[in-house]
């Protein structure tokens, strides 16, 4: 398959339930799928070998044995069969001429299963079921919305019937779910509270590498450190904070940690102290966005070529969307809005050997993936593109000396970028600007936040500065508000500076 080259796994068509939450994480070069009661494996590793029904399934890590004669052998460590005993998956190799195991050719085993003679041999992608290995005492839970890998171990929960439990499986096999062995690397099923307490809703998994996994509720945060059969122990990280929901987080460069929480955007360390990073900058922003798990669905994801948080805010009825870039580099929240077809059901930067692929990719509410274009001048919403409307608000602006006293404004100009002779970098289109004024700061802030009748605007001209641009409409306030943009399909703009003078004007009355 090439590089870039998006290919349909056929045999998945149908096998997800599209009305019902799907979460899915990598393990051993599968991609393991929760989707409530869908329990599904995408397997890019092994080969399957199609057979007669096995009396007795061979073992996970059974080596199958196949010598085609003349020294050409081929050998299968399986890895599982499915629940009939007639499919047997597992990594192949060859010594001597053999490349491929044939349909002609019995097979032995290293363990007690039952020998056979293949009547297909298919190499991979495949798709089945996730299930436990056959003869195996334990069981998947009915339904899971959760799943992660953490210490080789297969990790789901999110189970309505036991909403506070999580699942591992055992470590190295993710088919082993049998919560009885007495061993290092067994089973473990588990829930976060106090000793004697049922526990909390458990929301997220989160791991991190194989040093902790965090458990994100829906009232407050736990960690496990190590492993929970071989020494691990589960800490408080706050009893106070709860993760939104599956997607809701993300780590950064340097090992922090961001969810959106009880009270919005939080920060931390592992272990350490979560902390509020929006109250400040956005008090207001859980009751503003009004997002509830059973409606919306929050994804947040790490960029790192432009060094920043994603925060994508989507309700999944009609894909409308509140999102925020939270810039690392200034701290500060950047809020943004797409088109519907472009909301964001999931998100994930892609970390390709190949640069060119290498990207934070969108999973959109219309089928498509995307990604950022820093040089495209409209979005992409399938068959067309949609303008992009871009501004920046300032204000409130006092406008006098003294609060006492009312401001004029005499002079308003900008310069924009571009208008150099030759070079390679691309001039700024025309902006347009709005002026709003009033005697309190309020009033300003409710004006620009309505965006109409302003008390001036027009279009100041590109590139650079252009002779004849400066307003000089006066007009007379104690605060103002300025607005600038561009909501023009095909073009941008950049500014350099937005130069602005006043000069007192009489008290207010």
């Amino acid at each position: 398959m090439a590089a870039g080259t998006m290919v349909k796994l056929a045999a998945a068509t149908g096998g997800i339930n599209t009305s019902d939450q799907l979460n899915i994480f990598e393990a051993y070069q599968k991609v393991f799928m929760v989707n409530g009661a869908n329990f599904k494996v995408a397997d890019f590793i092994n080969m399957r070998l199609t057979h007669i029904t096995l009396g007795t399934a061979h073992a996970h890590g059974d080596l199958l044995t196949q010598d085609q004669g003349g020294g050409a052998i081929a050998y299968m460590v399986v890895d599982f069969t499915n629940a009939t005993k007639t499919l047997t998956y597992g990594y192949a190799y060859y010594s001597g001429s053999a490349t491929a195991f044939n349909a002609s050719t019995a097979i032995t085993g290293s363990g007690s299963g039952t020998g056979f003679t293949p009547t297909a041999v298919t190499a991979g992608p495949h798709w089945y079921d996730w299930t436990v290995y056959p003869g195996s005492s334990g069981e998947l839970p009915n339904k899971a919305y959760l799943g992660c890998l953490y210490r080789g171990r297969a990790v789901i929960s999110g189970n309505p019937e036991y909403p506070y439990q999580w699942y591992m499986s055992r470590q190295a096999n993710p088919w082993d779910f049998a919560y009885v062995a007495n061993d290092a690397q067994t089973p473990v099923k588990g829930g976060n509270s106090d000793a004697g307490e049922i526990g909390d809703i458990v929301t997220a998994l989160i791991p991190y590498k194989d040093d902790y996994l965090v458990f994100g509720c829906s009232t407050s945060v736990w960690f496990l450190t190590g492993d929970p059969a071989e020494g691990g122990s589960l800490n408080e990280l706050d009893l106070t904070v709860g993760i939104f929901g599956a997607n809701s987080w993300c780590w950064d460069g340097d090992g922090n940690l961001y969810f959106w929480g009880t009270n919005g955007v939080y920060k931390t360390a592992i272990p350490g102290r979560p902390l509020c990073i929006s109250e400040i900058r956005l008090p207001s922003l859980i009751n503003d966005e009004t997002a509830n798990s059973s409606t919306h669905r929050i994804t947040m994801v790490y960029g790192r070529k432009r060094a920043g948080i994603l925060i994508c805010i989507t309700k999944l009825s009609d894909g409308t969307n509140s999102n925020y870039w939270l810039d690392l580099r200034t701290n500060g929240f950047f809020p943004e809005t797409y088109p519907e077809e472009c909301s964001s059901y999931s998100a994930f930067y892609y970390d390709a050997s190949d640069t060119t692929y290498r990207d934070l990719l969108i999973g959109c509410k219309d089928g498509y993936i995307r990604k950022f274009d820093s040089s495209a001048k409209e979005d992409d919403i399938g068959g067309t593109n949609e303008a992009i409307d871009s501004y920046v608000k300032f204000g409130p602006i006092p406008m006098s000396s003294s609060s006492f006293l009312t401001g004029k404004l005499t002079e308003l100009f900008a310069i924009l970028a571009g208008g150099a002779p030759g070079g390679s970098q691309s001039d700024s289109d025309d902006l347009t600007f709005k002026v709003f004024v009033a005697d309190d700061a309020e009033t300003i802030i409710e004006k620009l936040s309505a965006d109409t009748t302003p008390n001036i605007s027009g279009v100041f001209s590109a590139p650079g500065r252009r002779k004849g641009s400066t307003v000089r409409k006066g007009v007379r306030g104690v605060y103002m508000g300025i607005k600038i943009g561009n909501a023009t399909a095909a073009e941008t703009w950049a500014l350099e500076q937005l130069i602005y003078q006043v000069k007192d004007s009489g008290r207010v009355r």
